[in-house]
């Protein structure tokens, strides 16, 4: 039911309710009016019969007195009449006339009682009261009873008796109420047919009002308001169109801009306004996510936050993050949950074994059985690559117990690139601050690292390896006569010489090892952990294999040999430029006696003249 049927039924009800209460008031004032007009009417008679027989009784013509009585029966609506006498009125009187006997119980009752009896029978045709009333002896009243009778004063005389027919009051009534009845249904028909005139354009207004808003709440403002009332009504609707054209255009607007920045295809579309609040929501958690990481230093703190992310914001409890280096193809292990690897490691020495990264789209386990073969994880899972620059790639992987879970857990995709995208700006920032550092850090010519970066080394790590127990062994390589290979052949062929070396240097050592163009011709290598006999192998290895390298300038067919020394951290000194020192005089010890050699420090070779 609408708005406009609703108060015009409501209407209709307090009308008709109205109209209920008035015929209901006066048929029951026409009930009482002829009720109680009958009983004036009856005390009237009364009280003329009374007065007529006692003018009978003084005059000595009560034998008259039925020729009166039935005069007075003849009295308009007066059907029947009689009197009764009481037992003191007969034993001093006599029984009277053949009709002034107690004609039934009500007459015996007001002989015995002296009170007033009124009933009404009715039925659907007649209406008739009947009214008995007592005649009490009394000496204070005119004329005075007692001087006649043989009473005392409350005695019951008599009584008089009439049924009165009230019908045609009745019959009236009900002419009167249908009258009003006839009349309140006029006036409900034209209150109800003006309400609907004049209230159904504003109701048609405040239904228009309902459909404009209830499209608004889904986001959809074209709606426009109609009314064909020209007063204020108008102007709401006039309003409501100008307010309802510049949200149309200005959420619009919004959606379309908030579209350019966040995708999110697990929203639903049919409320906008909602949709744009999230968009906004998750817009706001990925700037203040992306304002975070710009002040972290380097770019494994901004994978921490990733982590934590994924964690707390998306619930994700199983999952890996890896970096792809685009150049190597190599996959390193950024961070794992639960220390179970989702891929053979055959993927993590070459990324082009990872399906998601080979072929740049995301992969879903729910798409096809053994989707990707090296997935070792017997769950379902999911692999998303994103790449940062020409040189850097990531791939997130995670997984559940089962198909809906991981489904569910793909709905935050969309929101997880958001991330990744706000962040790759910056990881690209902190690589190539890396980069430039890493070169600062290292020789252009061999890309070992350089001496800046052995002092950077030692004084973060010198103490550390103190507390720690943390033991290297220090070489200190220098290529014999190197000099002449630059004075025979020139620096091109010195260039390719040394960094022949710095090959052999990488081939031959650990990934914890370091490998340093200390200066000129002269490297330095960091063993770590290692033993006096493991570091003497790894420096014979490097001599041998040098050693064994020839190199064709011209015509000229050219071998050169190394000379090694070899100092122990802490063994021989507790600061490590100590020990490179050391490692240097075992070198020139080496090249003293024959060069060629690999010569680990003794005390004897320090005489202790220089101060360190």
């Amino acid at each position: 039911m609408n708005t406009n049927r609703k108060i015009l039924f409501i209407v209709a009800l307090m009308l008709i309710g109205l109209a209920v209460a008035t015929i209901t008031n006066v048929a029951l004032n026409f009930r009482d009016y002829g009720y109680n007009n009958a009983i004036e009417k009856s005390k009237m008679t009364a009280e003329i019969v009374r007065d007529g027989l006692t003018a009978h009784m003084v005059n000595g013509i009560m034998d008259k007195r039925e020729f009166f009585l039935s005069n007075i029966a003849n009295i308009k609506d007066v059907q029947k009449l009689w009197i009764v006498r009481s037992k003191n009125v007969v034993a001093q009187h006599g029984e009277g006339l053949e009709n002034e006997h107690p004609r039934d119980a009500i007459d015996q009752k007001v002989l015995k009682e002296g009170t007033i009896v009124r009933e009404i029978h009715e039925d659907s045709e007649n209406a008739v009261l009947r009214v008995t009333i007592p005649y009490i002896a009394t000496a204070y009243g005119n004329p005075n009873c007692l001087a006649c009778h043989n009473a005392k004063e409350g005695d019951v005389l008599g009584a008089i008796s009439m049924e009165f027919n009230i019908n045609d009051i009745r019959q009236t009534g009900a002419m009167t109420i249908a009258k009003i009845f006839a009349i309140n249904v006029i006036f409900i028909i034209i209150a109800l047919w003006a309400t609907n005139h004049y209230f159904k354009p504003y109701m048609q207004l405040f239904s228009n009002l309902q459909n404009g808003i209830k499209r608004a709440r889904t986001g959809d403002f074209s709606f426009r308001f109609t009314t064909t009332l020209k007063d204020a009504g108008s102007e709401v609707a006039e309003q409501m169109n100008t307010l309802f054209q510049k949200m149309e255009d200005t959420f619009g607007g919004i959606k379309h801009n908030l579209n350019t920045f966040a995708s999110r295809s697990n929203l639903s579309c049919s409320d906008p306004l909602s949709t744009a609040g999230i968009i906004i929501q998750e817009l706001s958690d990925v700037y203040k996510f992306k304002k975070t990481i710009e002040l972290d230093s380097t770019k494994d703190a901004i994978y921490d936050r990733f982590v934590y992310v994924l964690k707390e914001k998306f619930n994700f409890i199983h999952f890996a993050l890896y970096e792809v280096d685009n150049n190597t193809k190599e996959r390193k292990l950024v961070h794992i949950t639960d220390h179970k690897s989702f891929c053979n490691p055959i993927a993590d020495k070459s990324a082009l074994e990872c399906r998601a990264y080979r072929t740049a789209s995301d992969v879903y386990s729910t798409d096809f059985p053994n989707l990707c073969p090296n997935c070792m994880d017997d769950k379902a899972y999911s692999c998303i690559p994103f790449n940062i620059n020409e040189d850097l790639a990531l791939i997130l992987s995670f997984s559940a117990k089962t198909t809906a879970e991981v489904e569910q857990m793909n709905l935050s995709i969309p929101s997880i690139k958001n991330y990744f995208e706000a962040a790759k700006p910056v990881i690209e920032s902190k690589t190539l601050m890396d980069k430039l550092r890493d070169s600062s850090l290292r020789d252009g010519a061999t890309h070992l690292y350089n001496r800046r970066f052995l002092e950077e080394f030692i004084d973060k790590s010198a103490a550390q390896a103190l507390r720690s127990n943390v033991s290297y062994a220090i070489l200190m390589i220098d290529i014999d006569y190197f000099k002449m290979v630059n004075d025979t052949y020139g620096h091109d062929a010195g260039d390719i010489v040394i960094k022949s070396l710095a090959e052999i240097l990488q081939q031959n050592i650990r990934k914890s090892d370091l490998a340093i163009r200390y200066g000129g011709e002269e490297f330095l290598v960091l063993l770590h952990n290692t033993t006096s006999e493991g570091a003497t192998s790894v420096a014979e290895k490097i001599r041998t294999r040098f050693n064994e390298k020839k190199y064709h300038f011209g015509n000229d067919t050219l071998q050169k040999t190394l000379s090694i020394g070899i100092s122990h951290f802490p063994a021989h000194a507790d600061s490590i430029w100590k020990v490179i020192k050391f490692a240097d005089i075992a070198l020139y010890e080496g090249k003293n006696t024959g060069r060629n050699r690999v010569i680990e420090f003794e005390e004897r070779m320090f005489d202790g003249g220089e101060d360190f």
